[in-house]
């Protein structure tokens, strides 16, 4: 059922839109004594999911017992960022998801599913696992709050994504993301409906539909003027919500282009983008619009490691990002792989398969460190002269020296792709 939706490719939705829409689901959801909030975590921080669990907080007040930011893999947030995000929410509500250790099984999603949703690419069995508060904590409202926006592993991000990979196991998540990377990240990212997103559904419909979770999605694009605005506001408990976001989503936050793009830059921010776990977005959300021999220059003046988990830093470090075909050899040969699917998934796909090339410029990684990982190395300083964010415009830039370059300040938010490469 959907409480509540409004949004359209020219609204600009205010923060008091974005409570007036919450409280009138909410109205309509009956008395609540014991709420449950999953927003996500700070990497999402333009998500308005701060606004908007600070809102709930206002509406329920002490019924809110449980805070628990959707991690999947990610850092626990620091007292800094929860104070930053969650304006006036009080800091004992949260909790830290630990993606190892503190989930159950809600079921298994067999491997014949597996294998239909795939074309035979695949057949083990998927267990939905999910943080052990969901099941345990006695809630009577599991509020889901995110952003609909092009995702690499899932096609469209949130839903029950929110669920299933930001409170997941990791058995879970590692396999979801390799069903993602062998299907092909081309054929699923700006697409609702895909094998990852099937998997989650079956485990919807099949697993917890005694859980009263209801979602809370918003769509957040740019403007004429380069500015975030939410597009969007959808709240309901069904499959028919989540649609109706991301069908919004694929009109503002997707970009299609008559011609392939030679050079791109792509800005990161450093509060937000620390590890290429999270900056390889910017090769992700970019690769259907890259030229062949194109390049893709990254100014990354936060990151400092690779994985935002310790033994995936470790293992990008040591694999590196070398393509499909040698990354299932080593998947093949090599048992620590096969038991982080997830880290095998995402060196594929942060690979750009040798069809463009990749450069970073990072703040806080060595050029060794760079390039063993099979990546290009630029100095940041000298290439944040050359290619200003404070200066560069959105999309085509013409430099001094007559050089055209695609600029793009948060690849997180969006999709870009030729004609010829998205094909729905």
């Amino acid at each position: 059922m959907i409480y509540y939706k409004t949004g359209s490719e020219t609204d600009t939705l205010s923060p008091n839109d974005l409570k007036h829409g919450l409280y009138g689901a909410l109205a309509k959801l009956g008395e609540r004594k014991r709420v449950l909030v999953i927003p996500p975590d700070f990497t999402r921080f333009h998500s308005r999911a701060g606004d908007l669990t600070s809102f709930a907080y206002e509406y329920f007040g002490e019924k809110i017992t449980d805070i628990l930011p959707a991690l999947g893999t990610h850092f626990a947030m620091t007292d800094k960022e929860i104070r930053h995000m969650f304006l006036g929410v009080p800091e004992n509500l949260f909790r830290v998801h630990n993606w190892r250790n503190d989930v159950v099984n809600v079921g298994t999603v067999p491997g014949e599913f597996v294998s239909e949703v795939t074309g035979g690419a695949l057949d083990f069995n998927w267990p939905a696992q999910l943080n052990s508060l969901l099941v345990s904590g006695r809630h009577d409202l599991i509020l889901s709050i995110g952003q609909v926006v092009p995702h690499e592993v899932i096609g469209m991000a949130n839903y029950n994504k929110n669920l299933f990979v930001g409170t997941g196991g990791s058995e879970a998540i590692n396999k979801s993301h390799f069903v993602g990377a062998v299907y092909g990240m081309e054929k699923v990212m700006g697409r609702a409906n895909n094998p990852v997103r099937k998997l989650l559904n079956y485990a919807s419909d099949n697993f917890i539909p005694h859980l009263p979770v209801v979602y809370v999605h918003t769509v957040v694009a740019r403007n004429s003027n380069g500015e975030l605005v939410v597009r969007g506001l959808f709240i309901g408990d069904d499959e028919e919500v989540f649609a109706q976001a991301a069908a919004l989503s694929l009109k503002v936050n997707f970009t299609m282009l008559e011609k392939p793009l030679k050079k791109v830059v792509v800005y990161l921010d450093p509060s937000e983008f620390k590890s290429t776990w999270l900056g390889n977005k910017s090769i992700y959300r970019t690769r259907m619009a890259l030229a062949d021999k194109g390049e893709l220059i990254v100014l990354a003046p936060g990151l400092r490691e690779f994985g935002e988990d310790p033994e995936i830093d470790r293992l990008i470090r040591k694999y590196g990002y070398r393509g499909t075909p040698a990354t299932l050899k080593d998947v093949s040969e090599n048992l620590e792989l096969q038991n982080n699917l997830g880290a095998a998934a995402h060196l594929i796909h942060g690979s750009s398969e040798g069809r463009f090339s990749v450069t970073y410029c990072p703040g806080n990684l060595t050029q060794k460190e760079i390039e063993s990982v099979n990546f290009g190395y630029a100095p940041l300083e000298g290439t944040l002269q050359k290619y200003n964010p404070e200066r560069l415009n959105e999309g085509f830039n013409l430099m001094p020296d007559g050089e055209e370059v695609f600029f793009i300040s948060n690849p997180a938010i969006g999709l870009w792709a030729t004609k010829d490469r998205f094909k729905e």
